[in-house]
């Protein structure tokens, strides 16, 4: 039996000054699976509550159960044998952008290497995501989805896939309208120097564990 619920593939930054950075922001540390001190910057824990389980990271396939006859040693061959055969992805950089009420981390530039990428790990790993039932379809089928959206949610789980995707890294759950403002000025407060050009090195496989939290389990270097 798993030790995990699910499994995801995402982007986590090397250790270095933005994965600290992340880490202490939503004061969980998915590669040491630790929780961390966060800033003293109000109501942080409420603010970063919803991301904070999952680690400073970009999703690249989202959380998926693994299918019947799939195991995790499989799963991580597969993923290895998908690092080994793509190519880095490239941006001009990141910067702190605002998504409706949330906060992220998007690319500067052309993205579509980053793209690239993500779509790899969701068609290429989809022989061992379970089939989710139609309430799990509910709970990922997001009020306004566009009948493209529909239909990828259909057919691979999740609405912001493939054509649809947009690589960022949450900062944030939703954030009071009367609090955009101070909550932008705390997290360019806080952000070091975001890198110049943004590469997309690796490839991260991280598991869910019985807390709900998620925890990177190994790092995959692109080398395609």
């Amino acid at each position: 039996m798993s030790a995990h619920s699910r499994y995801a593939i995402y982007y986590m930054p090397r250790p270095g000054a933005l994965a600290a950075f992340g880490a202490a922001w939503l004061g969980w540390d998915a590669e040491a699976a630790r929780e961390v001190a966060q800033p003293e910057v109000e109501d942080i824990a409420a603010l970063t509550e919803a991301p904070g389980k999952y680690g400073f990271h970009a999703t690249l396939k989202p959380p998926f159960r693994l299918a019947e006859g799939r195991d995790v040693a499989q799963l991580e061959a597969a993923v290895a044998a998908l690092a080994a055969r793509t190519a880095p992805g490239r941006a001009d950089g990141l910067t702190l952008t605002r998504l409706g009420r949330f906060f992220a981390l998007t690319p500067v530039g052309c993205a579509a290497g980053l793209a690239r990428v993500a779509e790899a790990c969701v068609t290429d790993l989809d022989s061992f995501r379970a089939r989710p039932g139609s309430a799990e379809l509910e709970r990922r089928r997001k009020p306004g989805l566009t009948e493209r959206q529909e239909a990828l949610l259909r057919a691979w789980g999740y609405p912001y896939v493939l054509d649809q995707f947009r690589f960022h890294m949450t900062l944030s759950g939703k954030v009071p309208k009367a609090r955009l403002e101070p909550v932008h000025e705390q997290i360019a407060r806080h952000l070091p120097p975001l890198p110049e050009p943004f590469v997309l090195e690796d490839i991260c496989l991280n598991g869910e564990r019985e807390d709900g939290r998620f925890e990177l389990l190994r790092r995959y270097a692109l080398s395609g």
